[in-house]
């Protein structure tokens, strides 16, 4: 049976004297990793996330940030490498959005809504 771990997050006023975090509108997904980059999370292939719905800019979240915040919030192997290459996702890694190939849906683009199911695939085997 798979383990889901949540990991929340909050943003704080910038500029301000008070580390208070902000009411932002959460966003609750769930995101999978299979194919060996579990190995990269863990080891747990199911991580529940609550997470800012508009990025520092005001901007919606996107796939783009979503990754960036797996990297620095979620990923507990130092070899961020095998995950993402030029802050981008690294080749060999296929992403399902909702079940659709992230390719329909905008890849980075995609503005990731409440309820997602977000699942990341390596294709790339060692042998």
């Amino acid at each position: 049976m798979a383990t889901t771990t949540e990991t929340t997050t909050s943003a704080t006023v910038a500029g301000s004297n008070t580390s208070e975090a902000i009411d932002t509108p959460k966003l609750s997904i769930l995101v999978e990793f299979t194919g060996g980059l579990e190995m990269l999370f863990s080891d747990q292939r199911r991580h529940g996330l609550s997470m800012p719905a508009i990025d520092k800019s005001g901007k919606p979240v996107t796939i783009a940030y979503l990754i960036e915040h797996l990297c620095e919030n979620v990923m507990n192997d130092t070899r961020k490498e095998l995950f993402v290459l030029d802050h981008h996702l690294r080749p060999g890694i296929l992403v399902l959005i909702n079940d659709a190939d992230w390719e329909l849906e905008g890849e980075e683009a995609y503005e990731i809504q409440n309820g997602d199911n977000i699942l990341f695939v390596s294709t790339l085997h060692g042998g």
